[in-house]
């Protein structure tokens, strides 16, 4: 088996990647950044999302894996000091694969060229630094709403822990195939009317946002973030792709949810 680490940079997580490196090569599998089977990440839940970029163009041939140096991460589920268990358990064992549905983007522009594709594990947003965001929100093709304040959230079930729930949406199952949409701060009146509520759209509803001013957009994909002006639409679904994670023992997503932010002392 072929494997690569992405590793977050500091002084703990480098000791852990050289540590995991060299015990994998002694178990005679083969360190390829290219063409890896299985990325562990090593860091945080940040690191995991780099390697998902990374790897991005290999998500039918990759599956990832995290060990998390700080804070518990959603993704990085193993400890540094379980680091022995898991590399025999990588070394000896075929990992089960755990599939996850990931956000499709594409940018439309006004001047007809070809749109701008991205894929997101967590989710993507729409915002503006001139002001309001306006949008016409259409959903298979027939107007919803008219939407203004400061932009819109739409998230992956397994990123709906993170942005998405910070803006008070909904936490989704990552085995339900859906995107959802979360307003930011939205201004409701009698010109402009929002339904209020997160919108949680199945993988065959298409949502296009589309401008309704002259405004530049910072649209973020993920941790990275990209300026666009003349903008016609933005259309968000389920991806076709999905992002493959390494499982090596069972680790529910609702414990996950948990132990993140309800954990107590409780045995």
């Amino acid at each position: 088996m072929k494997f690569a680490i992405q590793c977050k940079g500091d002084q703990t997580s480098k000791e852990i990647k050289l540590k995991i490196k060299n015990y994998l090569l002694e178990f005679n599998l083969e360190y390829n950044e290219k063409e890896p089977d299985l990325v562990i990440s090593v860091g945080g839940d940040g690191t995991l999302l780099e390697a998902f970029h990374s790897y991005i163009h290999r998500l039918k041939e990759t599956a990832f894996i995290g060990i998390h140096t700080g804070h518990l991460g959603f993704y990085a589920d193993w400890l540094p000091k379980e680091l022995e268990k898991l590399i025999i358990e990588i070394a000896r064992t075929p990992f089960q694969v755990v599939e996850y549905p990931i956000l499709d983007i594409k940018i439309h522009p006004k001047n007809g060229e070809s749109e701008d594709h991205y894929l997101a594990l967590n989710e993507g947003s729409v915002k503006t630094s001139e002001g309001s965001v306006v949008l016409d929100v259409e959903i298979k093709g027939e107007h919803f709403e008219t939407f203004r304040g400061d932009g819109l959230c739409i998230s992956t079930p397994s990123g709906s822990t993170a942005y998405n729930k910070a803006l008070g949406g909904a936490i989704i199952h990552p085995s339900l195939e859906a995107i959802q949409i979360t307003e930011m701060a939205s201004i409701n009146n009698r010109v402009f009317r929002t339904v209020g509520s997160p919108l949680i759209l199945p993988k065959h509803h298409t949502c296009m946002l589309k401008p309704l001013n002259d405004r530049s957009f910072l649209i973020t994909i993920d941790h990275h973030t990209y300026s666009y002006k003349d903008v016609k639409a933005i259309e968000c679904r389920v991806a076709k792709e999905k992002v493959k994670f390494a499982r090596f023992r069972p680790f529910p997503f609702w414990k996950r949810v948990h132990d993140s932010f309800v954990a107590d002392e409780r045995k």
